[in-house]
């Protein structure tokens, strides 16, 4: 028999009560911070895509204080759309957003917090849990070469290609992001050249000269790349940018390149000039100047003028390398080869006039993009029009948007032309005109390559 039930039934009283609170507050736990759980989660998600929001606004702005204001607001929006206020009880908000710039990339920090009142943990003295979440988004720095095709089957669809380039430009930062705007038809033109040692570009000047631009000529789509690779290379080995871009847009296959043509009768010409697939199309075309211009002094009379002759007649054959440029003197671009398409020298008729001139421009234009990727330069394509998909009669094997996958070097390239080793590019088809914003829209978001 106990001696004494009352001491024990109060020992037993206690343990009861120091279990409940035990178990209320193990409760309350899993409750409260199960409640929390939930708000860290929908907070990470908000502050995550704050902080790309204000990656991709900080582009916007003529000044870093322009700039830090978009990226911010932007960082705002998107977090306020992403956690509502109350979720949860909770009261979510932003704590601080910075923006820092460092040579050519700009980092974004977002820090947030919601604090939520508790329920039954506020026996053990607790009235409310706060929940952090932080994000960081960097932005890299960026040396880009835009190369916009005006040839003369452009026309038709001249301003829709000009506000869609313009469109493009307004993506990329006009404080950080270097860029050389280039357009080619029969030959090329460097609008803007690339700062080789200052960040920026000048977007207002670069709008200009697309509002400016007057579509005709050919498509020396190697002359457009060729200018391209060299821009980006004028930009010291110690100042180039984390990624180093050419973007191509352009609505057909390459017809024609840039040579010093051996003439029959020297006098004749002296000069390089760009040939086409038919040189009395477009006679021997001013190499450094898109518009179906022609190549002064004697040369100039191959068209439109009393004097003219047959071009095809007076020309020997076509060079065996590429010779149109100073710095192609190292024969780095065959122009008569096996591969990938056969070109001979040889151009006594028109028909392998045209055949090897519209072969040697193709084949050109896949070597100037490989060489160009081969010194890490990412090549993105734009297609445009249904002239991409057609093939010549004098190569039959391709068509415009396989030679833009090449270029590219793409996933679903041919596979003769794709290089593992290589920087893998984008191509975008734009089949109709509604389609080139996006399409322009979906190049910058890959070039961008906005990282966490």
């Amino acid at each position: 028999m106990n001696p004494n039930p009352s001491r024990q039934r109060g020992a037993v009283a206690i343990m009861v009560a120091v279990s409940m609170f035990v178990l209320l507050a193990v409760v309350g736990l899993c409750v409260d911070a199960g409640l929390a759980y939930l708000v860290k989660a929908r907070l990470n998600a908000a502050v995550d895509s704050a902080a790309l929001a204000g990656a991709r606004a900080v582009t916007t702005g003529n000044n870093q204080t322009e700039q830090i204001a978009s990226a911010r607001a932007a960082a705002a929006d998107f977090f306020a759309a992403n956690i509502p206020n109350n979720y949860l009880l909770s009261s979510p908000r932003i704590t601080s957003t910075n923006v820092t710039f460092s040579g050519g990339q700009a980092t974004i920090d977002v820090v947030a917090e919601a604090p939520m009142p508790v329920s039954i943990m506020q026996i053990m003295n607790f009235t409310t849990l706060t929940p952090v979440a932080a994000a960081q988004t960097i932005r890299n720095d960026l040396d880009m070469a835009l190369v916009v095709d005006t040839s003369g089957s452009l026309e038709d669809s001249a301003a829709t290609v000009r506000a869609s380039a313009k469109i493009f430009l307004n993506k990329f930062n006009v404080t950080q992001d270097r860029i050389a705007l280039i357009h080619f038809a029969s030959g090329v033109e460097t609008d803007i050249p690339i700062n080789p040692l200052a960040r920026g570009f000048n977007r207002t000047s670069m709008n200009s000269k697309i509002t400016a631009y007057n579509f005709t000529g050919g498509t020396s789509s190697f002359e457009g790349m060729y200018r391209a690779r060299e821009q980006l290379n004028t930009v010291p080995l110690a100042s180039r940018s984390t990624m180093r871009v050419v973007v191509f847009f352009s609505d057909g296959a390459p017809t024609s390149f840039g040579s010093y043509l051996t003439f029959k009768n020297q006098i004749d010409c002296n000069r390089p000039g760009s040939v086409d697939r038919i040189l009395e199309w477009g006679g021997l075309g001013d190499l450094n100047s898109s518009k179906l211009d022609y190549v002064s002094d004697g040369c100039k009379t191959w068209r439109g003028s009393i004097n003219t002759r047959n071009l095809q007649s007076a020309v020997r054959s076509l060079p065996e390398w590429y010779n149109a440029r100073p710095a192609s003197s190292n024969r780095e671009f065959p122009v008569v080869t096996g591969t990938p398409r056969p070109v001979t020298a040889d151009i006594s008729t028109p028909e392998l006039l045209e055949r090897n001139v519209l072969r040697a421009s193709r084949n050109l234009a896949e070597s100037i993009a490989e060489k160009t990727r081969s010194e890490g330069i990412y090549v993105f394509t734009l297609g445009f029009g249904p002239g991409l998909k057609e093939a010549f009669a004098s190569d039959t094997s391709t068509n415009g948007e396989m030679i833009m996958k090449c270029m590219a070097n793409t996933a679903d390239a041919l596979p003769r032309c794709r290089k593992p080793d290589q920087p893998l590019g984008m191509y975008c088809y734009a089949a109709t005109e509604n389609d080139l914003t996006p399409c322009f829209s979906r190049l910058a978001s890959a070039i961008l390559r906005i990282t966490k």
